[in-house]
């Protein structure tokens, strides 16, 4: 029998989760985000657990609409050849078992610029604050990891609305994990 955490940023992405699952908010951005999902996993028998990272995206690309199951993640504000010449491995991207391929960018830049998500979209099809950074924390504990996204803006200059537009992607999100996460 499969086990599920929810992880999401803030608890408005989470109003509608059923109250049957544990959620853990991280807060927004990256650095908050793995390091309440890894102080999360550490803390509870991680033997036969799946987290289901849930939140609202920014769709980068005109025909996004609705939810998605990325299949890859990735760090989109790491200077990645930098790391690499100096003999790193910058991890920039991860793969996410069982996506649907899409690919999500994760930065801590919240993105309203048309420039900047003009480039996102080259590469990816969405992006978020905190994806990655539970992914990472997931991958480097062995925990399975599903990222849940629902689009809640165009990632322009309409994305300082969300306050008023997160109930509608609080709700897509819990009715999915209603329907995926069953006891």
């Amino acid at each position: 029998m499969s086990r599920y955490l929810v992880v999401c940023a803030p608890r408005p992405e989470a109003a509608y989760a059923p109250p049957h699952l544990p959620v853990v908010l991280t807060g927004l951005g990256k650095t908050a985000a793995a390091v309440a999902t890894t102080r999360a996993l550490l803390g509870t028998d991680r033997e036969g657990l799946t987290v289901l990272n849930v939140g609202t995206a920014g769709a980068l690309r005109p025909d996004r609409d609705g939810l998605f199951l990325p299949s890859r993640v990735l760090n989109h504000d790491i200077n990645a050849e930098v790391v690499r010449s100096l003999g790193a491995d910058p991890r920039e991207q991860l793969e996410i078992p069982g996506g649907d391929g899409t690919v999500l960018a994760t930065g801590d830049l919240f993105v309203t610029d048309p420039g900047v998500r003009d480039r996102l979209a080259a590469r990816a099809d969405l992006v978020d604050m905190e994806g990655y950074a539970v992914a990472f924390a997931c991958a480097a504990l062995g925990v399975p990891v599903r990222l849940v996204k629902h689009v809640s803006d165009a990632a322009d200059a309409g994305a300082m609305d969300w306050p008023d537009l997160v109930d509608a992607s609080a709700r897509a999100l819990g009715t999915w994990l209603e329907e995926h996460a069953a006891d």
